[in-house]
C-alpha cells in the first residue's frame, strides 16, 4: 500500500508517482479520519480528476477542500477493487460515501436433489449441502409463501431429514394432501414422486408454461381413460399455477433473472426500491434509505447501491436501473468478473421493461413517504422524551435492561438498544446472571449494569444518551450505585415502575433527581416510547431465559441417564433432531444410533416411559 503523510502533503508530487493500475483510494482529513472511499480502474486518472477541474457539486467540492492525505491500495483486477471498496465502506462508514445498511444474508429455497426423495426447505447461509438452491428471496415471508403454494400444488415433502428417516407412519401433511408420503413404503411410487419433484424444479426455474402444458396433456389422457378424479386433480393444479402466473408482471418462458432498481428523491431524502425477478416471476421487493443528507445525483445513489449490495449478494443476469449511470461499463465489468458471466446494466426502453420500472418507482415513492412520516413521528417522540426528562439532547441512543427467571432459577438479563427511536437488534445483548441469591432482582440488575458499563468504560464508550431500567426506585438505586462506582453519573437514567393493576399507560417514571415520580398521561408520546423500549427488553429477556431453560432441560434429561456420556448424547440429538424425538423413539429406533446396544436402548426408553 502506498500512503502519504498528513503533514506536508504535496498533491502534485503524489499524483505524478501514482500508479495507473486498478485499486482503491481513501481520502483522509487533517485528523486522519477517512472522508471517502472509492475504486478505480486507473488510480492515477481517477484520483487526478478530483484536483484537475472545478466541481459544481457541493458534496465533492466540500470533500476536496478537506483532503489532507490520500491512501491507495493497488489490486490485481478491477473486481478485487470492487470487493475491497465495499469492505472498507462497511468497516469505516466514511462521511462522504452514500451508505446503505444491508448486512443481512438473503434466504433461499433448498431442494435436496441428491436424496432419493428430495425435500423442499427454507435455507439461509452458506450453500454447503449438495442440491439445488433457488433465490435469493427478499425476506423469509416470501420463501414461506412460495413453499406453501408449492405444497398445495406438488405434494413434495418439506420435513427435516431427521424426521423423515424415522417415520413409521404418514404424518398430518399426508392426511391433508400436502405430502405424498414417501416416508412410508407403498404410498407413492418413485416415478410419481420424482415427477412432482421435476415439476417443482421447473416451477422454481420459471418454466410455468412447460409445466402447465405437461399437466394439460396428462389431464386429457386421464379423461380419455375415464379416470375423472385424476383428471380433476390435474385441472386443479393447472388452475393454481395459472392463478400464480396472473400475479406476476413478467412470465414469459425462459425469462432471465432480473433485478429492477428505482431511486426517488423528496426533500433531500432518498428512497430506493429493489424488485427481484427470478425465472420471470416477481419474488418480492425491498426498500432502502441511504444515509446521506447533502446534495447528490440519483446516479450516485444507484452506483453506491450497486457497488455495496452486489459486493456480497447474488448478482442476476441483468440489472434494470431508473437512471443512466456515467460509470456503467466500469460497474458491468466489475460485476462480470465477480460472477464469472456477462452482466448487463440497462435502463428501461421496451414496453415490458418500462412497466417493471414504473412499478419499482411507485414502490420507491410509497416507501419513502412512509419512511419520512415514520421518522417524523419517531423524532417527535424523542423530543417529547427529552423535554419530559429534561435531557441535554434527544436520546438517540437508548439502552434498556430487564430481568427474567423461573422462581429464581436460570436468571437472564437483557439489554436492548434503540437508535433514533427504533430497535437496533444487532446490538442487543443477553447476560447469564450467576453468583446471586435466587430471585434477587436487585442483585441481578446490579450485576448486568456493572458488566455492561464496566466493559464500555474500559473501551472508552460510546455511552448511551439514556439508560432505562424496568422497575421502581429499588432498581433505580441499583443503577445509580453502579454508575457512581464506575464514575459514569453523567449518563442520564430513568426507571419505569408499573402502575396500579400493572395496566399499560399508568406507569410512573423515576430519575435520580425526581423522587416524586413523573406521572404522564396514557396517550403521551414520551410514555409510548418508554413503554416500547421497556416491552422490547421484557420480550427479549423472556425469550433468552426460555432458550437457556430449554437448553438446560435438554442436557439434564439425558445427563440423568446412567451410562450415557456426552458423545452418545450428541449422537442421539443429532440422529433424532431433538430431545422430544428421542423421548418418542421406540427401542428399535434407538438401536439404530451408533453405539446404542439393545440394553442401552431399553434403558433410555425406560427412563422416559417407565418400566412395566
Amino acid at each position: 500500500m502506498d500512503s502519504t503523510h498528513i503533514e506536508g502533503f504535496d498533491i502534485d508530487a503524489f499524483l505524478k508517482q501514482l500508479t495507473q493500475r486498478p485499486g482503491v483510494y481513501r481520502m483522509l482529513d487533517s485528523e486522519g479520519e477517512i472522508l471517502y472511499v472509492g475504486k478505480a480502474k486507473n488510480l492515477k486518472k481517477r484520483v487526478s480528476s478530483y484536483f484537475k477541474k472545478r466541481h459544481d457539486e457541493i458534496k465533492t467540492a466540500s470533500m476536496v477542500a478537506q483532503i489532507a492525505a490520500i491512501e491507495v491500495t493497488v489490486t490485481e483486477t478491477e473486481s478485487e477493487a470492487f470487493i475491497l471498496e465495499n469492505t472498507l465502506i462497511k468497516r469505516h462508514k466514511p462521511k462522504y460515501n452514500i451508505l446503505f445498511r444491508d448486512d443481512k444474508s438473503y434466504p433461499y429455497i433448498y431442494v435436496s436433489t441428491a436424496k432419493r426423495y428430495p425435500s423442499l426447505s427454507y435455507h439461509r447461509g452458506a450453500k454447503r449441502r449438495p442440491g439445488d438452491y433457488f433465490g435469493p428471496f427478499p425476506n423469509a415471508s416470501a420463501v414461506h409463501q412460495t413453499l406453501q403454494a408449492l405444497q398445495k400444488i406438488f405434494p413434495v415433502r418439506q420435513c427435516a431429514e431427521s424426521v423423515f428417516n424415522h417415520r413409521t407412519r404418514p404424518c398430518l401433511q399426508y392426511q391433508i394432501k400436502r405430502c405424498s408420503g414417501p416416508c412410508v413404503a407403498g404410498l407413492v411410487s418413485d416415478e410419481e414422486y420424482q415427477r412432482d419433484v421435476r415439476h417443482t424444479l421447473m416451477f422454481l426455474q420459471g418454466k410455468n408454461f412447460e409445466v402447465i402444458d405437461e399437466l394439460g396433456k396428462q389431464m386429457q389422457q386421464a379423461a380419455a381413460d375415464w379416470e375423472y378424479e385424476t383428471a380433476a386433480r390435474y385441472r386443479d393444479k393447472i388452475s393454481a399455477l395459472r392463478a400464480i402466473q396472473s400475479q406476476h408482471l413478467i412470465n414469459q418462458p425462459g425469462s432471465k433473472d432480473l433485478d429492477v432498481i428505482a431511486v426517488v428523491e423528496e426533500g433531500n431524502h432518498w428512497g430506493l426500491c429493489l424488485m427481484m425477478y427470478r425465472g420471470g416471476n416477481l419474488w418480492g421487493s425491498e426498500q432502502f434509505y441511504p444515509k446521506w443528507n447533502a446534495q447528490s445525483a440519483m446516479s450516485d445513489v444507484l452506483t453506491a447501491f450497486i457497488s455495496q449490495h452486489y459486493g456480497h449478494h447474488p448478482i442476476p443476469n441483468e440489472i434494470l436501473v431508473s437512471e443512466s449511470l456515467p460509470d456503467k461499463s466500469e460497474l458491468e465489468e466489475g460485476l462480470t468478473q465477480i460472477r464469472g458471466k456477462r452482466i448487463a446494466i440497462k435502463t428501461a426502453s421496451a414496453k415490458t421493461a418500462k412497466g417493471l420500472m414504473q412499478l419499482a418507482i411507485t414502490n420507491a415513492e410509497a416507501g419513502l413517504k412512509q419512511h419520512r412520516n415514520q421518522k417524523a413521528s419517531q423524532s417527535q417522540r424523542l423530543l417529547a422524551l427529552q423535554e419530559v426528562l429534561a435531557l441535554p439532547s434527544a436520546p438517540n441512543h437508548m439502552e434498556c435492561f430487564d430481568i427474567s427467571h423461573t422462581q429464581g432459577d436460570l436468571t437472564v438479563a437483557s439489554c436492548v438498544v434503540f437508535e433514533e427511536g427504533v430497535p437496533a437488534q444487532s446490538q442487543y445483548r443477553k447476560f447469564n446472571i450467576e453468583g446471586i441469591q435466587p430471585g434477587d432482582d436487585y442483585a441481578a440488575m446490579h450485576q448486568v449494569l456493572s458488566r455492561r458499563y464496566g466493559r464500555l468504560k474500559s473501551a472508552n464508550g460510546p455511552y448511551p444518551d439514556l439508560i432505562v431500567v424496568d422497575g421502581g426506585k429499588g432498581q433505580l438505586n441499583q443503577a445509580i450505585e453502579v454508575l457512581k462506582t464506575l464514575e459514569l453519573e453523567f449518563i442520564p437514567l430513568v426507571s419505569v415502575a408499573k402502575g396500579e393493576g400493572r395496566k399499560a399507560g399508568l406507569e410512573i417514571l423515576y430519575t435520580p433527581y425526581n423522587d416524586e415520580g413523573i406521572d404522564l398521561e396514557a396517550d403521551d408520546s414520551a410514555l409510548h416510547l418508554i413503554n416500547y423500549i421497556r416491552d422490547e427488553a421484557h420480550r427479549f429477556a423472556i425469550t433468552s431465559h426460555r432458550k437457556r431453560r430449554q437448553k438446560q432441560q435438554t442436557q439434564s434429561s439425558l445427563e440423568s441417564i446412567e451410562g450415557i456420556g456426552p458423545k452418545t448424547r450428541k449422537r442421539l440429538l443429532v440422529h433424532f433432531g431433538g430431545l422430544k424425538e428421542v423421548q418418542n423413539a421406540s427401542v428399535a429406533e434407538l438401536q439404530k444410533v451408533q453405539g446404542i446396544s439393545l440394553n442401552k436402548a431399553q434403558q433410555i426408553y425406560d427412563f422416559f416411559h417407565g418400566t412395566v
